[in-house]
């Protein structure tokens, strides 16, 4: 029995987690970081106890930190999430030699999985089919470019510790080979403590396949069917769905089959996601499906899972591992219409998808669809953990009605001064491509420019904006005339049309004033910003025109600035260098991941402030160019 269940992560999927023990009747226990002090998630539990400063390496990795909280707090279970010490074997067994009930999967099944070198050559041998590559143990820089070359480019280099898109890098030509390799092992150390990669040959036009499964101590298997996890940038999931598009019952059959002898082979107990790469070329085919890796932990994704199959999966995680066999048998597991989920980042997908962090002054997501996050308005995004603040997850009796619903309450988000990706997952849910089913791993870096880039302010827009101006101006007493007013037109046989004078990005507009009730939502910033939200952008305007700032000019002028806090891990070239557009100057690590820095033009690096090492704040100048002569 589990009596008391201590969450060891942060944020959504804490709250996730704590919901259904609440339900079971159970009582919660959380942890937290100086970072997550007043977090919803330390909220919302009976107790709540602290592991230390924000950094992870300093709060929620430290082992003993969890397990003292766990002794403190009367805990008798551990659920580890997903991220952090979800797949750390060692921890699974220090939480099972401290008397406490892991709500995971077995630590030898988690090390047997962990490294995706070692699970492959298991795989083989209980007849899963993995994808083609190079799976060994010599990790000579020079010994896996001829492994490359003998596969064939392009290449894929992944982690064998990997896991969310870190330490991958695709090499298109041999002599990218060994800047990648570079890049991919510093990413893997920082990330997982081991640089090991391995190399898979890159198949041209994947689909991400992958299945739910879940075991018991009494020997059952089953699995909940597929999810499709194809619609990724940087091999990071952006949107996920359940089923998969285009899978015939043979083929969900035969890959669900091979994901349960998965499991059965490094006897599983627990909730665990077998994933697949399929070679879509030719449709969907059993035999164009390979094993990629197990993911011994419940995945972000699940609540798709949950939606088709009407089942809770933390439940049947939390009922396992008190040691209760599976609720349902496989024949008693069933499909019911379609599901999606849609990552909320805070990001800018304008700006390259940098990440946005700062504080939720003004935060609004729908109600029309399930709704996971960690956050609310007020609350801050933090530079140490992962960019993610909700995910959005919508079902319907068909594909296209799942889509159609998740891109409208994409739509509904408004958050400010926070980037996020709202529209980006709009735009990506409505592109007709998408609707009729045409997906693999390359549909959005194929049309990322278009994706991500906002479309210029609506009619609707611009009114709003307009009428919020005016509003403003009122409520601050000023007549709307003076600076305001920008003209006043007319023409023969129609109403005179009032127009207002609006700057945005430093550019004028000039902004139509309609009659009415607004037809856009409109934000007044305490800065004086006027802030209109429409499709899940935020469109920000001013009333005053921009006085000339002193100062460093963009990174078009030739500057280039740290977009946000960081380490710089990596800095390509030296004072002196002839660079061309498009070339990575400086390598910044934050929020998890790497960003390279690059040229915006041909020219030359006239200086160089930083190197391999240092710490950063946002806004500081890491380097300057000047154009070719």
């Amino acid at each position: 029995m589990i009596t008391t269940l201590l969450v060891a992560n942060r944020g959504e999927i804490a709250r996730r987690i704590f919901r259904t023990a609440r339900q079971m009747g159970l009582a919660t226990v959380a942890v937290y970081s100086d970072a997550d002090d007043g977090a919803l998630h330390v909220l919302e539990a009976d107790q709540a106890v602290r592991l230390g400063p924000a950094p992870a390496r300093d709060s929620y990795l430290k082992v003993e930190a969890v397990l003292e909280a766990a002794r403190a707090s009367g805990a008798d279970a551990i659920h580890p999430g997903y991220g952090f010490l979800s797949e750390n074997a060692d921890f699974a067994e220090a939480v099972v030699a401290a008397g406490l009930t892991w709500v995971g999967p077995p630590p030898a099944a988690i090390r047997a999985m962990g490294l995706k070198d070692a699970a492959k050559a298991l795989m083989t041998a209980a007849g899963v089919p993995v994808t083609p590559g190079y799976h060994g143990e010599n990790q000579d820089p020079a010994h896996l470019a001829r492994e490359a070359a003998a596969i064939g480019y392009p290449v894929l280099i992944k982690a064998v510790a990997g896991g969310g898109g870190k330490g991958m890098r695709k090499v298109e030509r041999a002599s990218d080979f060994a800047e990648a390799l570079g890049s991919a092992k510093r990413e893997a150390a920082a990330a997982f403590g081991d640089d090991r990669v391995l190399l898979e040959t890159y198949v041209t036009r994947p689909r991400h396949i992958e299945v739910q499964v879940f075991g018991d101590a009494h020997g059952q298997v089953v699995h909940l069917f597929e999810r499709d996890c194809s619609l990724q940038r940087r091999h990071q999931k952006v949107i996920e769905e359940a089923p998969a598009p285009g899978m015939s019952p043979e083929v969900r059959e035969a890959v669900c089959a091979a994901a349960v002898r998965a499991a059965q082979a490094v006897d599983y107990v627990g909730a665990g996601t077998v994933e697949f790469i399929a070679d879509a070329s030719e449709g969907l085919r059993a035999d164009r499906i390979w094993f990629m890796e197990m993911n011994t932990r419940l995945q972000v994704e699940h609540p798709v899972t949950e939606a088709v199959t009407g089942q809770d999966l933390v439940e049947w995680q939390l009922r396992v591992a008190a040691g209760e066999p599976l609720p349902l048998r496989q024949d008693q597991i069933t499909l019911s219409g379609w599901a999606m989920e849609a990552r909320l980042y805070a990001e800018n997908p304008a700006a390259g998808f940098l990440p946005s962090i700062g504080d939720l002054e003004h935060f609004v997501l729908p109600d029309t669809v399930r709704v996971d996050t960690g956050v609310e308005a007020g609350g801050t995004v933090s530079p140490h953990y992962d960019p993610m603040i909700a995910k959005l997850i919508a079902h319907g009796p068909t594909r296209e009605a799942a889509a159609r619903r998740l891109g409208k309450a994409c739509g509904e988000v408004q958050v400010w001064p926070v980037r996020t990706n709202a529209g980006f997952l709009a735009r990506c849910l409505g592109e007709p491509d998408f609707l009729r089913g045409e997906v693999d791993t390359g549909f959005i870096p194929a049309r990322q420019e278009a994706l991500a880039q906002a479309p210029d302010p609506s009619p609707a827009v611009l009114s709003a904006a307009a009428q919020g101006l005016l509003s403003q101006a009122q409520a601050s007493s000023v007549e709307p005339g003076g600076p305001w007013k920008a003209l006043t037109g007319f023409r023969l046989n129609a109403a005179p049309a009032a127009t207002l004078r609006l700057y945005r990005d430093g550019a004028p507009i000039a902004a139509p004033l309609a009659a009415g009730p607004l037809s856009a939502d409109v934000l007044l910033d305490a800065s004086g910003a006027i802030i209109v939200f429409e499709a899940g952008e935020a469109y920000a305007f001013s009333g005053v025109a921009p006085a000339a700032v002193a100062g460093e000019g963009p990174a078009g002028d030739g500057v280039v600035i740290a977009p946000m806090p960081g380490k710089v891990v990596a800095v390509a070239v030296a004072q002196g260098d002839a660079v061309v557009r498009g070339q990575t100057l400086v390598t910044l690590e934050a929020m998890k991941m790497e960003h390279a820095l690059t040229a915006a033009f041909d020219g030359v690096v006239e200086a160089l402030s930083v190197s391999a090492g240092d710490q950063v704040s946002e806004g500081v100048v890491l380097a300057r160019l000047t154009p070719s002569a």
